[in-house]
């Protein structure tokens, strides 16, 4: 399974090109705007700048299905990245939860993993070949070193 085979449209709605994150080590997070959680926009950001030069990226979703948490529009969506400091890439709002309206790829997230975020803030970690290799919840910290650690080890990775 590669990840990045998925489309990808940003906040705006416009295509991503799918090869801007093969390659790379990425964490993948639902995002809220609402939520008790959403300071870790500031450690996402922080998790991003560390190792960008290396080959790193965190991607944002949005998601409104927990608690009714991300309500707005791009712009209000902007508006709350930009209060965090947060210049990673935030893609178009999806559902994140089984059913119908579920994004194509979280249901393969799902797949891979075994979990699916059971509120804001979930964090699937992805190797350079677009495999999902961990899922940490929300309460674990962007900085944390469970994920810092596994990070540091993908990334020196030659597989």
């Amino acid at each position: 399974m590669n990840i990045y085979d998925h489309p990808f449209n940003d906040l705006h709605g416009n295509p991503v090109d799918k090869n801007t994150f093969n390659g790379k080590v990425t964490l993948v997070v639902n995002l809220a705007s609402k939520c008790g959680l959403t300071p870790q926009y500031g450690d996402l950001q922080a998790l991003y700048e560390r190792y960008a030069s290396q080959g790193f990226s965190v991607v944002g979703f949005p998601c409104n299905d927990f608690g009714g948490q991300e309500p707005g529009d791009a712009e209000t969506i902007t508006a709350c990245a930009t209060g965090y400091g947060a210049t990673f890439p935030i893609m178009e709002k999806v559902s994140v939860t089984e059913g119908d309206a579920q994004c194509s790829l979280y249901g393969d997230l799902l797949s891979a993993t075994g979990a699916l975020p059971e509120w804001n803030f979930g964090k699937y970690l992805i190797d350079k070949n677009g495999t999902p290799v961990a899922f940490f919840g929300s309460r674990v910290e962007p900085l944390a070193p469970e994920i810092t650690d596994r990070i540091d080890i993908l990334l020196h990775s030659t597989e």
